[in-house]
């Protein structure tokens, strides 16, 4: 069992970091680098194996194509370095390093996706990232489109690729065949990692209670191809009114019953339907992270 980290965002702002859009968690690095290095190493406390750069919001998305290509290389650099220096400064065993390779052209949003583009992107990202990372973690893709770009992007570097697909939880959801944010199945999305030689996929940014299902989808498809990529999980902690707006439009209500052994009981379900890779996403902080290492590693 590997435990992941958990929502970089609300640590920052617990630990003083000032968030606002349309920057967010990039608007630490640009401030108060500190923080950020700060939160990596309360999660590495906590019990994470790993830990993931705060690069997710250093796209034109968020910093504005100016500032991307004026300031970008230098800032993806910096979220590498301080995950970096956090992880080799624990005591007495390895935490990964995971190179966050976010949806380029927003979250939530397959219609965005724009092929011709992308590389452009992702190559900055990419090339900045390299010399800090262990393992390239493509996260909240809501597409298999852009799991294939990224694929084409570090391609030429030979570190091990995790996929991390955000899933359809709009009510309703949950009974119907697990998909991704495009429509797209589960089950396409791991015959698609299964033929790529994907090491991990994962699911992520989406609510507990679709998590499952999609385990056991592709740990069935796994099986029946007779490969064995990791599957893994880091679900978020939003209220039902996420639904009603786009992601990242401001600071999300948060589920109260998530917090304390709340979030450890979908957990511990995801072990048994087949993950071993478990962490959290938005909303879960430090405290739950230490709940899932203290549980489910022992």
């Amino acid at each position: 069992m590997m435990i992941l980290d958990g929502g970089m965002s609300r640590e920052l702002m617990r630990l003083g970091a000032r968030l606002v859009q349309p920057e967010w968690s990039a608007l630490a690095l640009m401030e108060s680098p500190q923080i950020v290095r700060q939160v990596h190493a309360e999660f590495i406390a906590a019990g994470a194996d790993a830990i993931t750069t705060n690069s997710y919001a250093l796209v034109p998305f968020h910093i504005g194509e100016d500032r991307f290509r004026a300031d970008g290389a230098s800032l993806i650099a910096l979220s590498g370095q301080l995950a970096r220096e956090a992880a080799d400064a624990a005591e007495g065993r390895k935490v990964l390093v995971c190179g966050s390779l976010p949806p380029i052209f927003g979250s939530y949003e397959p219609q965005n996706f724009n092929p011709a583009r992308v590389q452009d992107y992702l190559q900055v990202l990419v090339e900045n990232l390299e010399p800090h990372v262990d393992v390239w973690l493509a996260e909240t893709l809501s597409l298999i489109a852009e799991a294939e770009a990224v694929t084409k992007a570090v391609k030429a570097n030979g570190k091990p690729v995790w996929v991390s697909f955000t899933l359809d939880d709009k009510p309703g959801a949950t009974g119907a065949e697990p998909a991704l944010r495009s429509g797209e199945t589960v089950a396409e999305a791991a015959r698609w990692a299964a033929a790529n030689g994907i090491q991990a996929l994962l699911f992520n940014c989406s609510k507990p209670e679709v998590m499952e299902p999609a385990i056991r989808t592709a740990a069935s498809i796994f099986s029946n191809l007779d490969v064995s990529p990791r599957i893994g999980v880091y679900a978020n902690a939003f209220d039902e009114e996420t639904d009603e707006k786009k992601a990242n439009d401001g600071l999300s209500g948060m589920r109260a019953e998530l917090d304390g052994d709340g979030y450890l009981g979908f957990a511990r379900n995801w072990t048994e339907a087949g993950a071993t890779l478990v962490g959290g996403c938005c909303g879960i902080g430090v405290e739950q992270i230490g709940r899932l290492a203290q549980e489910l590693k022992a």
